[in-house]
């Protein structure tokens, strides 16, 4: 009995929708760019299906995730694109999965076959997949397994690229991708966790730097960043001005905020003058400071106050942040070092 239990379990665990486990701990309060426009590199052999390119978060910044062409893990099973959605305040994504069909993805109009709703790129027929010519850029010479089908869009084609919220697409899931949300499904593949790390690491490829028009914005295969064949985005898909990460504008206002310059030293406060000083010691001149006594001083001629000392630090040696002591010993300057086949269909 208890070993059909634990089979039932590990049944209900395979039948868990990539809806309900497949989403980034992170909720972002900023919608995500639009989707930049590009053109999509030739499919690399038969078997290899398109996934669309996305945005994804991290480290306080958007960052795209280069399209790019990945092999299927299982004959018969198609690609269902990840998507970001406004839920409870704030934006979530919701992680793209295999399965036998394309499920529920925002309405998001990535290209390529991926209107909004299903995929018209291509369909597998008899354990080999086929791809359809009119959206993808095909090799005749190396894929013979082809055909040409006009698409349809029966959405708005525009650029946004999220669910929801202020300008989002208005899209919600029909019974058909509800029911698809139950069928068993494999999340992304190693392949494809490493290609969204490569992009992770990738500074050009951040909103801030880029501003919707990523350096890479399609690759030939998973992480080939560097190949002659991936492509930059042509252009962004609408103007796009960084949100203003707050922690990030303190953090930078303190690091770039000079420390002010003690040119002239300050007369000693009475706390200062009542502390036992100690003997301070410099370069061009030795001085010491008598203690403090209680007994009288000698019976010589009194001698007059020593006049404060001027003493500058020169500006090539103060540093942000730590400003010299006007009784620092200053630091002899180190002498400077030298330095050492057929059309290509757009998005």
């Amino acid at each position: 009995m208890r070993t059909i239990r634990l089979l039932f379990l590990a049944l209900l665990i395979l039948a868990i929708p990539a809806a309900s486990f497949a989403q980034f701990g992170v909720s972002v309060t900023i919608a995500p760019p639009a989707l930049p426009v590009y053109e999509q590199p030739p499919v690399p052999a038969e078997g290899y299906l398109w996934t669309p390119g996305y945005w994804a978060y991290g480290e306080g910044d958007y960052y795209w995730v280069p399209g790019t062409w990945v092999m299927a893990p299982q004959v018969g099973f198609l690609w269902t694109p990840g998507y970001w959605g406004w839920s409870n305040g704030g934006y979530a994504f919701n992680e793209g999965y295999w399965g036998p069909h394309v499920g529920f993805y925002g309405g998001i109009n990535y290209g390529f076959g991926y209107t909004g709703e299903g995929y018209e790129g291509g369909r597998w027929d008899n354990g080999r997949f086929a791809y359809n010519r009119s959206v993808n850029n095909v090799n005749v010479t190396n894929i013979h397994n082809t055909y040409n089908t006009t698409v349809i869009n029966n959405t708005t084609v525009n650029r946004v690229s999220y669910n929801g919220g202020n300008g989002g697409i208005s899209a919600r899931p029909n019974p058909q991708q509800e029911a698809a949300a139950h069928e068993q499904h494999i999340a992304p593949v190693a392949v494809q966790t490493q290609h969204a790390q490569a992009a992770r690491a990738n500074p050009e490829q951040r909103a801030s730097v880029n501003h919707g028009k990523p350096a890479i914005a399609a690759t030939p295969k998973p992480g080939a960043f560097s190949d002659r064949a991936a492509v930059p985005a042509k252009e962004a898909g609408a103007p796009y001005n960084p949100a203003v990460n707050k922690a990030a504008e303190n953090k930078a206002a303190v690091q770039s905020t000079p420390a002010p310059h003690n040119d002239v030293p300050r007369p000693p406060s009475a706390s200062e003058k009542a502390s036992t000083p100690r003997p301070v010691e410099n370069a061009a001149h030795r001085e010491s400071i008598p203690r403090t006594e209680n007994a009288p001083p000698p019976a010589a001629a009194p001698r007059a106050e020593p006049a404060a000392r001027e003493q500058t630090a020169p500006h090539s040696e103060a540093r942000p942040g730590s400003a010299p002591h006007p009784e620092e010993k200053p630091k002899a300057e180190k002498p400077a070092q030298a330095p050492e086949g057929e059309e290509h269909p757009r998005q």
